[in-house]
């Protein structure tokens, strides 16, 4: 039988931490592996949350380069000895999910990032105690997109979408939400826009970490 404890599932880059300086140097060494300079003076907010796979392509694009595999070794090489350290947790969110648990609230981890890289961002951060389980893309793909990674979460968990909420700041965990028949709550201090938010359909958007606990709860039970 599933459960019907409110769920809440959370993005990480945008959501929980400030991944751009991280995620930014260890893109301008992977352009660099492949004879490329990223101008790091541009607004980059627009192309972080993606899979990096995509990300990559965008950056590519300009030089007419498709060798978008060779870039993500050379990206995920370096992001794996220094960029993941480069990625602060934004004002007061370890009090929000402090609330959150405190709230009776089931938590899990849900990124687009590789998992293994995300589990050691939250351990160096000290925020892992917080998520019943943690996840994230694996190896061979399966999981790179939001509608199949919460299909896996649900599944595994024997969740009932009606009783989970999805936080994050950019349009695919709002669509991954939907796909899956869950609500979900846009983030508006990550790099989403709120008309980007609002155009996928966010069924809520809040603007700063301390509202989080509260909104996520009345949209899980509601």
């Amino acid at each position: 039988m599933s459960d019907d404890t409110p769920t809440v599932l959370l993005d990480l880059d945008g959501t929980l931490i400030d991944s751009e300086p991280g995620i930014l140097s260890s893109c301008k060494v992977a352009l660099a592996t492949l004879g490329h300079e990223l101008d790091l003076t541009q607004d980059f907010s627009g192309i972080i949350g993606p899979p990096i796979e995509v990300i990559m392509g965008t950056l590519l694009k300009p030089f007419g380069d498709d060798r978008i595999a060779e870039a993500v070794k050379a990206y995920r090489a370096e992001y794996s000895v220094r960029g993941l350290f480069q990625s602060p947790p934004y004002p007061g969110i370890e009090t929000a999910l402090t609330t959150l648990r405190q709230s009776g609230a089931r938590l899990f981890l849900a990124t687009g990032k590789r998992v293994q890289f995300a589990k050691r961002i939250l351990e160096h951060l000290g925020l892992t105690h917080f998520f019943e389980e943690m996840y994230g893309s694996v190896d061979d793909g399966s999981l790179d997109h939001k509608p199949e990674l919460l299909a896996h979460i649900i599944a595994r968990h024997d969740l009932k979408p009606a009783h989970c909420v999805m936080v994050g700041d950019r349009r695919y965990d709002i669509l991954g939400a939907k796909a899956n028949d869950m609500r979900s709550l846009g983030a508006l201090w990550g790099y989403g826009s709120r008309d980007e938010l609002t155009s996928a359909g966010a069924d809520g958007l809040i603007t700063a970490t301390a509202e989080l606990p509260e909104a996520a709860m009345k949209m899980a039970q509601a």
